[in-house]
């Protein structure tokens, strides 16, 4: 330890943090999205899989340009140059992004060009250049496009009567050089977007099951090229795609009708400025500067590419008829025990709380829990919180019924929910058609908590039952992260909820929650009072431990008081699926904290909270992340778990993620994941999960058959 840092922690309460303390936040996603990339990577992962992951990889890369690099654009443009907390002004990270991003594509190319397409050619799957088509092919292919493709083509050429188009986020497109017959000085720039409604690759005649080939649906419209632009010589052509900023703000204090505000910002990400332009690695120099004169980007920001540009169509190919050994084993969440006891979930609900853990636990548990509140007569009323649901969702369908069965039924729709506006737009108006009162958000702040509360009527009482996770309401997303929740009619808890309910729909006041906790009240105080205390139980020499998982650390704040604690001997272990702005392993500040991320077939997306407190474990989960955003600037919610079955059950999921030694990666100081090198047996904490649920749920039926041998229960 050098003198300068010995005297920087010396006494703790004088330490200061600085910037070299930090990881950039930007670089942390991109190293996330590497490790989706290393998925991609790993041949024992099933091929088809490594295909949804490559796809995966440039979602991500597009969404993150769109929002984030698109706010630091802003702040260029409006010369601002604070550094963040890792030291960095906004240009800077540009330039950081930007170099990293290249890597990252550079290595996913490469993956795609090499190891992905032999082991597809393995299987007989091959994509063909329009330059290797036989007779027989062209002869296809010349039908499908005349009868098919070419009425749904608009070619373009630009000159001083019709100018450069409209050209949307992420949509692919060929820009075309020309030269016009009549007058060989003047080159003329024409363009024609891949059509996104008609299929992106097309199986070729002549195919067999040994030999399937494919062709792409801009490798016809290369083939085609001429005859689109007749008129003209073809000097030369290129796919590119662009992205832009779609970090569009709203004021909302001023807004008379948030929903109209909302519609009209969707509208204007169509003319956000291009902030990404990638292209065909062979373009020519004239068309490419042509392109970015005509986007107004820098070369800084043009990506070259061997290969074909949006990768999200692996998602369709990895649907293509295969073996199943291609694919995960398909996994069927299975119903929760305790809550198949009684046929009335309010009956299984009312014996004890119960926590589920999706998607090992079927997520058709809670979509049951509200069709049956639906249509109980006993039901009084069902409020809920829907931040993203899916296109066509059983719950919403569940909550219209209900209101038009005469229940009282009241749904905030966060509108501001990032991409999902319009979904969301489109589900509120049908909430209110039905009848429900709709809550479209609260002004200035998201609604970003997953809380849902059915009123109920029993022995001339008010029982209230309450269901709060760490997700989304979403049928389809349920499946495919990890989340936790809890179903319970817990009074003290129910309460919270209730007046939860009543804060969102107006402006209820409350002195202060009994047991749970909101965001932005008061909950960046309720994790510091959990933190400072784990510290001053170490101080004291006694065991002090925090455990935590969620999806992102970044809140400068918390981290600083994770610093203080780790070097009063607090243990911390921490498991963050993706950004984590922390420093762990540097001695004298952060050296009993670890860092790990796993990223496997399920996304990581649970909040779970452990604090030993001198053995009396304190647990909680929540929606929000240790982010700024989520501490300050949105409505979470946090609750304590109680029941010792469920805190056990919270318990085994951290603990098989620490033990995760086949998808974790641990977190160095220097930034780098690395993967854990161990000579223990392998274990993959999703798979291992998988069947500790199956065995839990096989125990169960046979007792619960018994239960229906001596007839206490019928299905």
């Amino acid at each position: 330890m050098t003198e300068e840092t010995e005297e920087r922690i010396a006494t703790m309460d004088q330490y200061q943090s600085e910037p070299k303390d930090f990881i950039n936040r930007e670089l942390s996603f991109l190293e996330f999205n590497h490790r989706v990339l290393e998925e991609a990577r790993d041949s024992n992962n099933p091929l088809l899989e490594r295909l949804k992951f490559a796809a995966i990889v440039i979602s991500n890369l597009d969404e993150f340009y769109m929002i984030r690099y698109g706010t630091l654009s802003d702040q260029i443009h409006a010369k601002i140059y604070k550094r963040d907390s890792s030291g960095l002004t906004p240009k800077e990270q540009t330039q950081a992004i930007n170099k990293r991003t290249g890597v990252l594509l550079k290595d996913l190319y490469e993956l795609i060009n090499g190891d992905i397409r032999k082991e597809l050619k393995k299987l007989g799957i091959e994509f063909v250049n329009h330059k290797d088509l036989d007779e027989d092919q062209k002869e296809f292919i010349n039908k499908l496009y005349t009868d098919s493709i070419y009425p749904v083509l608009t070619p373009m050429v630009v000159d001083s009567t019709r100018p450069f188009p409209l050209i949307t986020s992420e949509t692919l497109n060929i820009a075309v050089l020309l030269e016009d017959k009549k007058s060989l000085e003047n080159h003329h720039i024409g363009t024609i977007q891949v059509p996104n409604v008609l299929d992106r690759f097309y199986y070729l005649p002549g195919s067999t099951e040994e030999s399937r080939k494919y062709i792409m649906l801009e490798e016809i419209l290369k083939l085609k090229i001429t005859d689109l632009f007749n008129a003209f010589d073809i000097l030369g052509y290129s796919c590119y795609r662009i992205s832009r900023n779609a970090d569009l703000e709203y004021n909302e204090e001023e807004a008379d009708d948030l929903l109209e505000v909302i519609k009209e910002t969707i509208k204007l990400r169509k003319w956000g400025n291009v902030i990404k332009l990638e292209v065909e690695d062979n373009v020519s120099e004239e068309l490419l500067e042509y392109l970015m004169d005509e986007f107004e980007i820098t070369a800084n920001n043009v990506f070259k590419i061997r290969g074909p540009l949006d990768l999200r169509f692996l998602h369709k190919v990895s649907s293509l008829p295969a073996d199943d050994a291609l694919r995960f084993k398909e996994i069927i969440p299975l119903p929760v025990p305790e809550l198949l006891i009684h046929e009335d979930l309010f009956q299984s609900i009312a014996h004890k709380d119960v926590l589920l853990h999706h998607p090992y636990d079927s997520f058709s548990t809670i979509i049951k829990l509200i069709k049956q509140a639906s249509v109980d007569p006993d039901v009084l009323a069902i409020k809920q919180t829907l931040y993203r649901v899916s296109g066509n969702s059983p719950i919403v369908k569940a909550l219209a019924e209900a209101a038009e069965n005469g229940k009282q039924v009241t749904v905030l729709v966060e509108l501001k929910a990032r991409f999902d506006e319009e979904n969301n737009i489109n589900w509120a108006l049908r909430l209110e058609k039905a009848g429900c009162h709709v809550i479209y958000g609260v002004t200035g702040l998201k609604t970003h908590c997953k809380a849902l509360l059915i009123i109920r009527r029993e022995n001339n009482e008010i029982k209230r039952y309450f269901h709060v996770g760490t997700g989304n309401y979403n049928d389809i997303t349920a499946k495919l992260y990890t989340d936790v929740s809890l179903v319970s009619c817990n009074g003290e808890l129910a309460k919270d909820i209730s007046d939860i309910f009543n804060r969102l729909s107006g402006h209820y006041r409350y002195d202060k929650m009994r047991q749970a906790t909101l965001a932005p009240e008061d909950m960046r105080d309720k994790f510091t009072e959990l933190i400072e205390n784990e510290r001053k139980l170490a101080k004291d020499g006694k065991k002090a431990l925090i455990i935590a998982k969620m999806n992102s650390l970044v809140d400068k704040d918390i981290i600083e008081k994770l610093y203080a604690a780790s070097r009063d001997g607090v243990e911390i272990e921490l498991i963050i699926r993706g950004i984590c702005c922390l420093r762990p392993g540097v001695k004298g500040i952060s050296e009993n904290i670890t860092v790990r991320s796993i990223v496997g077939r399920f996304l990581e997306h649970s909040r779970i909270f452990y604090f030993h407190n001198n053995g009396e474990e304190d647990m909680y989960i929540g929606s929000a992340d240790w982010m700024e955003r989520n501490l300050n600037k949105r409505i979470e919610l946090l609750i304590p778990i109680h029941n010792s079955e469920a805190k056990h059950k919270l318990k085994t999921i951290l603990e098989y993620n620490l033990k995760d030694n086949m998808k974790a990666r641990v977190l160095q100081s220097d930034g780098t994941y690395k993967h854990i090198q161990t000579k223990d047996d392998p274990f993959n904490c999703q798979e291992e999960l998988i069947l500790r649920t199956q065995k839990k749920f096989n125990k169960y039926k046979k007792r619960l058959a018994k239960l229906q041998q001596e007839g206490h229960y019928s299905t």
